[in-house]
């Protein structure tokens, strides 16, 4: 392949990776369709077609559902913004680094969320808990001090869901976060000299580095 050939496919990749990081930040539909599923199960409880016991476990399941989803859109933000670094390493030098940009000088540490990503996590987890809570507090405590053979099982299904959906997370979180060293470990493109270079929280870092 020719060096001009090379260029040419380096930045038609450069082109299509944006579009990609794009597409994965862009995911303020998924916290739309939680909330507008939560307001249509909570809907349908009020018309006496569903329990709130399976509307709060729905509600549960959109929320894991949703919070998975900005996992695995941070892995591939991340990822995408890697291969950006390594092909503007191809082109830019040192003062580049002072003179355009710094970001292309180290890749960003962990699989760390955007800004972006953790406003519509917080509203995944406090959805969920403002549900739990209410539940708890309608279903639950008035079941207190009553005999256990009045115990109905399916008022403990919110909280199984959630116990099943807590380790699912946890499992995304940990893939994506082993995939995303997996490729700094087998790319981690030209080593730039990054002297006099601040990374902090900019950077997905909690300290500064210097």
């Amino acid at each position: 392949m020719s060096l001009d050939h090379r260029q040419e496919l380096l930045l038609r990749m450069y082109d299509q990776l944006f579009n990609d990081i794009n597409r994965h930040i862009l995911t303020i539909w998924q916290s739309i369709s939680v909330s507008i599923g939560a307001f249509a199960v909570f809907a349908l409880v009020e018309k006496n077609i569903i329990s709130m016991d399976l509307a709060s476990s729905i509600i549960v399941l959109l929320s894991a559902w949703l919070i998975s989803h900005l996992f695995d859109s941070a892995y591939w933000y991340n990822r995408n913004l890697t291969m950006i670094a390594n092909i503007e390493r191809q082109f830019l030098l040192k003062e580049d680094l002072k003179n355009i940009h710094y970001y292309f000088g180290e890749h960003r540490p962990v699989n760390s969320m955007l800004t972006h990503l953790k406003i519509q996590f917080a509203l995944g987890v406090g959805l969920c808990g403002i549900v739990l809570l209410y539940h708890f507090f309608t279903r639950v405590v008035p079941g207190f001090g009553a005999s256990f053979q009045n115990f109905d099982p399916v008022r403990s299904l919110p909280y199984l869901v959630l116990f099943v959906s807590f380790f699912f997370i946890k499992w995304i979180r940990n893939n994506r976060r082993k995939s995303y060293s997996e490729f700094l470990e087998n790319s981690p493109g030209i080593k730039m000299d990054t002297t006099g270079i601040l990374y902090g929280v900019g950077h997905g870092r909690k300290e500064r580095k210097r």
